[in-house]
């Protein structure tokens, strides 16, 4: 039986048109227009592709988005100090800084500069610590992992007592994933490199998280029949037959799982577009802290 695909472009799409509603909404009651700003060190390609997706994400939504480029050898002192100054900004509901950042940088002093009221990413270590913690709830949740749960949600899946693995433990997606899932009541195992026996893990798994990095590593001998596969990767493998000699693949073998799981997403097209969806709605939640007095 194949599996049902979760179409993470469309549930993205009507997410992005509520919360464009909620923009418009806001701006009518209370005149604030949520703002996002953006910050990218370096001439990395694939960062400049996001921070321009996720511009015209804020575009299409109705936020407002405010570019901040410095050069790859910028100092840290000035990334932080535009980051403070941002903090200051009440047109600025939302801060992101774009990762990775260069190497000779702070990543966390930086990341920790941010405002815990206009922290859309979700990595201050105060949030991150709440979402660690029992009973306790951040003010804004990483917005990949967030979108993972909410394609969860709408595959219809039961999570208290269901056995759940993630694939991968980064501190962007499979260690937040994680946390979310233990907060749904479910059992969860985070597998990584130095796992032993990789596949017979995956294969216990009612809910199996791939977020790994590594092209169609996931295989439909991996996988429990009937489980619900999210794939998070997105790799870029060569292709001739394509036109661009490329093509974006996931984490897993897609074609193959697909005969073996109950639902599914693809990749692309399930967790990439959630993720920006997730973002907008955690500027707008900034925008609602601030309106409220809070941010």
């Amino acid at each position: 039986m194949t599996a049902t695909i979760i179409d993470g472009t469309a549930i993205a799409a009507r997410l992005r048109a509520e919360i464009a509603d909620k923009v418009k909404q806001m701006e009518s009651e209370h005149g604030v227009r949520p703002g996002l700003a953006t910050v990218l060190v370096g001439e990395n390609p694939a960062s400049q592709s996001y921070v321009r997706m996720k511009q015209k994400a804020c575009e299409k939504a109705g936020i407002a988005s405010f570019g901040h480029r410095f050069p790859a050898d910028a100092p840290q002192d000035e990334v932080e100090t535009l980051v403070k100054e941002l903090n200051a900004d009440p047109q600025v509901h939302g801060i992101l800084v774009q990762l990775p950042l260069p190497k000779h940088l702070d990543e966390e002093a930086i990341l920790s500069a941010v405002s815990l009221h206009k922290d859309v990413d979700g990595f201050h270590p105060v949030n991150i610590g709440r979402l660690a913690m029992k009973g306790r709830d951040p003010l804004f949740i990483p917005c990949t992992p967030h979108g993972v749960m909410v394609l969860l949600e709408e595959a219809g899946v039961e999570f208290e007592g269901a056995q759940a693995v993630v694939l991968g433990r980064s501190n962007i997606v499979g260690m937040p994933a994680a946390m979310l899932l233990i907060h749904r009541n479910a059992t969860v195992t985070v597998c990584h490199s130095r796992t032993k026996d990789l596949p017979g893990e995956c294969r216990k798994a009612d809910i199996l998280v791939a977020a790994v990095g590594h092209p169609q590593m996931v295989k439909a001998d991996w996988v429990k029949p009937g489980a619900v596969v999210i794939d998070v990767g997105s790799n870029k493998v060569d292709d001739p037959t394509d036109e661009r000699g490329y093509r974006w693949v996931g984490d897993v073998d897609f074609e193959a799982v697909k005969e073996v799981a109950g639902a599914i997403t693809p990749s692309p097209g399930g967790v990439g577009p959630m993720t920006i969806a997730m973002l907008l709605k955690n500027t707008l939640r900034g925008a609602e802290l601030a309106v409220a007095g809070q941010g």
